[in-house]
């Protein structure tokens, strides 16, 4: 005797398969926003999230960037050395000790900010961000169980989504 499956119960994909599914829905729709934001105003999206952010925090330093941007410092240099080459940003040292470096933004970065779309962080923080805190949580502790079966890197975690 063999097994039988209705047709509707063999076309339903597996449950691994229906959340990968999911998660190349996030991953498109997030790669389409930064590709969008490449065209329009032709930096990346991880440069125009730090240009809006050095826009409103005027004098900002490069810790406090990275502390904003929620990545790590050398990231955050990096991004400051491309944005003040490409004539967007001031870097000035200032402070008592003149170890401090505060960034402002200039007319060309102000303009490149004018037609850029928004959002100026990406789609998938303020998508989150308007998520319940109970969804929110549960989101957090399946998202860690599957990053310890992967045996991920953690310190990934302090890469933009616009770099990767």
């Amino acid at each position: 005797m063999s097994l039988q499956l209705n047709p509707a119960e063999a076309s339903e994909p597996e449950p691994a398969t229906r959340v990968l599914r999911q998660f190349q829905v996030v991953f498109n729709s997030v790669k389409t926003h930064f590709r969008q934001v490449e065209r329009e105003a032709g930096l990346g999206g991880a440069q125009l999230w730090a240009l809006s952010v050095i826009a409103q925090s005027p004098g900002i330093g490069v810790t406090e960037l990275a502390r904003a941007l929620d990545i790590h410092q050398s990231t955050a240099s990096n991004l400051v050395r491309t944005l003040a080459g490409r004539g967007l940003v001031s870097t000035a040292r200032e402070g008592f000790d003149r170890r401090g470096v505060a960034l402002r933004l200039l007319a060309a970065g102000d303009a490149l900010l004018q037609r850029a779309p928004l959002p100026f962080a990406g789609v998938l923080p303020g998508a989150l961000a308007s998520l319940d805190e109970a969804t929110l949580h549960r989101l957090e502790a399946d998202l860690a169980c599957l990053i310890a079966r992967l045996a991920a890197d953690e310190s990934a975690a302090q890469l933009p989504l616009g770099q990767l």
